[in-house]
């Protein structure tokens, strides 16, 4: 039972401290709309979508008033497309990237995400239909999230389609070149991608996952910067705890939101997704929760450690708070989304071989990056099979999205308005990774694999 002074405090988060819901998002079962003919597949799934998801707005909006929180964004995911494709005599999903993206706009989603394959062991013909429709799929469309999950830790990682995904990056930037190569802010490549994520781009209804499902995300980086004030030059034990309290009222109120928003849709309540998922927004940062703790700025010595501590007390007051925390939980960096990261990122301190260190203890990975548009295909793959590995090993989510902004250069910056931000081109390393890559197969799984 909430008291008087949660409200109060809740309240104060909500109108000082850019606490908000940052997305609900209905997960919907496309594994009924399956047809060998696509013109059927596609109204199938067309019909499907406006069905389940056509009140979700409404009903967002609705909490929004009466409650007085803010739901930033109202998101659909569906059953990997790959699964539903894999029955259509097509060469290309891409009209069914189309009709996903009719759908969100009947409903009036922001993004619709669930373009995806899932690839960690191998891939099928309509594994390959999918990831090679993805370029075009990107540019023809405005609301679809493509992502592709490359390995895991229980079956290795498939290097196969890490080289091919370098390509698929590299050939979305150039489709729309025009945006600055924004297409690759839709992209997203995974090691031991989750089922229940609502968070863009690399939202999917995983099969395990009910026939409709409506997932939260919660998201506070201001929230815990401002509690932070509170316990200057204090131990870390103190920091520690002080970040978990923050967390276990933000969750409570992600809890509280979903369930309402579950009732109201008649749908089951699935997940909180605790996530500080910052914006470009001064004061909801998570680079400026870290130069809190005691850093002069992000990326210097001490950066990787400093983030361990935030993700660990995250999660720990979230759990606390729901018996039903899920997705990726933790806490996020992404550069273009974050005005702390970007400020280090044009400093220079941040750079992109301590983002990847950082990625070994946050919730997902290299996450919103631009870089140089002359960067090889190979070299972004070898970007993605470095982040894999580092999932793979540690048993974590991790993933790379990464924008190979077309004519720019280091010191150059890429526009994309809104939550997507912007972002500073930064440096790659110029020796090359292309026989690496080239090598193909399949990097076995690590040892920690064999739990039976």
């Amino acid at each position: 039972m909430l008291s008087e002074r949660d409200v109060l405090v809740t309240r104060d988060m909500i109108e000082k401290r850019h606490l908000d819901i940052r997305t609900i998002t209905m997960g919907i079962s496309l594994l009924d709309c399956c047809d060998p003919d696509l013109a059927v597949c596609c109204d199938k799934i067309y019909k499907k979508i406006t069905r389940c998801a056509k009140d979700l707005v409404r009903v967002g909006e609705d909490i929004e008033k009466e409650f007085g929180i803010p739901i930033v964004n109202k998101r659909i995911s569906v059953t990997p497309i790959a699964l539903i494709g894999g029955a259509c005599e097509a060469d290309s999903y891409v009209e069914i990237a189309k009709t996903l993206d009719a759908a969100a706009k009947t409903c009036g989603v922001n993004f619709i995400g669930g373009f995806s394959a899932l690839v960690q062991k191998g891939a099928t013909k309509g594994d390959w239909k999918l990831i090679h429709s993805i370029p075009e799929a990107m540019a023809a469309t405005e609301r679809v999230c493509a992502s592709v999950n490359v390995g895991s830790t229980k079956a290795g990682i498939n290097m196969d389609a890490v080289a091919e995904m370098g390509r698929i990056i590299k050939k979305t930037a150039e489709l729309t070149a025009d945006n600055d190569g924004l297409g690759c802010a839709k992209v997203v490549v995974f090691a031991n991608a989750v089922e229940d994520n609502p968070f863009m781009a690399g939202a999917f209804h995983g099969v395990g996952e009910p026939e409709c499902v409506l997932n939260v995300g919660v998201s506070g980086p201001g929230v815990v910067y401002h509690a932070l004030q509170e316990v200057k030059g204090q131990p870390f034990d103190v920091v520690a705890e002080t970040i978990k309290k923050t967390a276990f009222q933000i969750t409570r109120m992600g809890q509280l939101v979903g369930q309402e928003a579950s009732r109201r849709l008649g749908v089951p309540f699935g997940i909180v997704d605790l996530s500080l998922a910052p914006t470009p927004a001064i004061g909801d940062s998570v680079a400026r929760i870290l130069e809190e703790m005691g850093l002069e700025v992000c990326g210097t010595h001490g950066t990787t450690a400093a983030l361990a501590m935030l993700n660990d007390a995250v999660k720990k007051g979230g759990v606390m708070a729901s018996n039903h925390v899920g997705g990726l939980s933790g806490a996020f960096i992404p550069v273009s989304e974050d005005e702390g990261m970007i400020a280090a990122a044009e400093k220079g301190t941040l750079v992109l071989d301590k983002l990847e260190a950082m990625t070994c203890v946050c919730s997902v990975g290299l996450d919103m990056i631009a870089v140089p548009g002359d960067t090889s295909a190979a070299t972004i793959s070898a970007i993605i099979a470095d982040e894999t590995a580092i999932g793979m090993v540690n048993t974590k989510t991790t993933a790379v999205r990464i924008i190979p902004a077309p004519g720019k250069v280091v010191g150059d910056r890429v526009e994309m308005g809104g939550l997507l931000g912007s972002a500073p081109v930064m440096p790659v390393h110029s020796e090359g990774s292309d026989a690496f890559i080239a090598r193909g197969g399949r990097i076995p799984a690590p040892l920690q694999s064999l739990k039976n």
